[in-house]
């Protein structure tokens, strides 16, 4: 079986065609291309804003004429991740989709369900000829995954509907009316590199195999982080072998749990045997942590060929701790909604930037304002005592739950009628661009909902087959009945 057999025939059609499309963040050219032509060979009037957010809109099927226009919402690009042995241009190559059970994922990459299904089944719905609703209008958003600056950069004016559905949820039977504002967190480490000292031989250590996943969607779940656990076994070397370090990096993308990270380190030769038993003892100790969340986990040492510079062995150590200290993972749990993480932080890369920068990249997210303020301060805190210069980004802002929603009623009443159950209400710690959206749009009456997907903005991301079929429906029976 592959995706051209999959049911509802139209949604899985869009899917497959937007999946041959590159469209990473801040690169969605190639995605707008394609969805301009859709709009001409249905002729559906489309218009695209300064920023390259597209709008397309088409009247009301007969007899719907009266009912208010419902906005369809989704983000055009995806997260571009892959596994470390698998040759994927994301600039240029299609991805390359499996039918794997019940799931449908990806060759080594992610897949751009997230929120590529979105995108399909607004297309599905506007350009069909047999789906009754009233007037439609599908609001495609750029550059959602990397600070959502197509969402903050839409005009007043830019869409006429009051009621919006968010199409970029991940748990099918569940409705989501709220979720958490975020802020990025940067720290500066300058340096100018040291002469190597005689007699050290080199090694690539790395931290490999581990799960990743959603730094708001799957931050509860006590995944080792790539980057936490480099500077954890770092720490540990300094102290025992007296190692100096050549090279860091780690992780990618702020909203993404690392899955990986290495650096290159000098041990005096004397120390190599010391230095082997010392990883070995330390990888032995963090896979036996770890074998229930991240049991692929692998703490790999290897010669390198390395030789030369340095960082000097006081910044070596300064970016050490605070890799180490900088706190990762949850810090507060709602008393509002059971079950909601309310506040976390995510230390989500180590970068080297031309000579004598390492750049480290963390993202904080939570309901409440303040307390997004707070752990970005702790954050900052961490980094400023080891000598770094820190910048906050400007973030963006929650979704304040409305259960009084009419719209959500309206969504409540279709899944009990189709299904015979109630559907979840829920908040989410993940940010969507609903917030935003209220910014501009005050009026906006919004929900968001969505099939479910698992293991997003990692490899390992996959959509269940059999929930995109319950979706669609119950997207099909709202439009019907708003």
């Amino acid at each position: 079986m592959t995706i051209n057999d999959l049911e509802p025939k139209s949604v899985w059609k869009y899917f497959r065609e937007i999946t041959q499309v590159p469209r990473p963040s801040k690169k969605e050219s190639k995605i707008i291309e394609y969805i301009e032509a859709v709009a001409a060979k249905n002729g559906i009037a489309i218009k695209k804003d300064a920023a390259g957010n597209l709008l397309l809109s088409k009247p009301a099927t007969k007899g719907y004429e009266a009912r208010p226009t419902v906005v369809l919402q989704a983000h055009l690009d995806m997260v571009c991740e892959k596994n470390g042995d698998v040759d994927h241009n994301f600039d240029t190559d299609p991805i390359r989709t499996v039918v794997d059970g019940e799931w449908l994922r990806a060759e080594g990459t992610t897949l751009g369900a997230d929120n590529g299904i979105g995108l399909a089944a607004a297309l599905a719905v506007i350009t069909s000829d047999d789906i009754e609703h009233g007037p439609v209008e599908c609001l495609f958003t750029v550059d959602e995954e990397t600070g959502l600056t197509g969402a903050k950069a839409l005009e007043e004016g830019f869409m006429t509907g009051e009621i919006l559905l968010n199409l970029d949820s991940e748990d099918e039977g569940q409705i989501f009316v709220g979720c958490a504002g975020g802020k990025g967190t940067v720290a500066t480490f300058d340096y100018e590199a040291a002469e190597a000292a005689g007699g050290q031989l080199f090694f690539r250590l790395t931290v490999t195999g581990l799960s990743g996943g959603h730094s708001g969607g799957d931050i509860h779940k006590g995944l080792g982080n790539a980057n936490q656990l480099l500077a954890r076994i770092l720490y540990r070397l300094l102290e025992k072998c007296e190692i100096s370090l050549a090279a860091i990096e780690g992780g990618n993308l702020h909203n993404a749990i690392p899955r990986e990270a290495y650096a290159v380190i000098g041990v005096n030769s004397y120390r190599k045997e010391e230095l082997r038993v010392e990883v070995n003892r330390l990888s032995a100790e963090v896979a036996n942590e770890f074998k229930h969340t991240d049991p692929n986990l692998r703490i790999v040492l290897q010669s390198d060929e390395r030789q030369g510079c340095v960082i000097p062995a006081k910044v070596a150590r300064q970016v050490i701790y605070a890799l180490l200290a900088c706190p990762h993972g949850v810090m507060a749990m709602s008393h509002d909604i059971e079950g909601l993480v309310e506040t976390s932080t995510n230390l989500a890369s180590v970068k080297m930037k031309g000579k004598g920068k390492i750049v480290v990249g963390t993202s904080q997210r939570s309901s409440l304002e303040s307390a997004k303020e707070a752990v970005a301060d702790r954050v900052a805190s961490v980094f400023r005592l080891a000598g770094a210069e820190v910048e906050h980004g400007e973030g963006y802002p929650g979704w304040a739950p409305n259960t009084d929603s009419r719209i959500l009623k309206v969504a409540q009443e279709s899944y009990r009628r189709l299904f015979g159950r109630d559907a979840e209400i829920m908040a989410i710690h993940a940010g969507l661009e609903c917030g935003l959206f209220l910014e501009k749009y005050p009026k906006l009456d919004m929900i968001s909902f969505g099939p479910t997907l698992r293991g997003v903005h990692s490899p390992d991301e996959r959509i269940e087959i059999g929930s995109v079929e319950l979706w669609w429906r119950h997207l099909l029976n709202i439009l019907k009945n708003v």
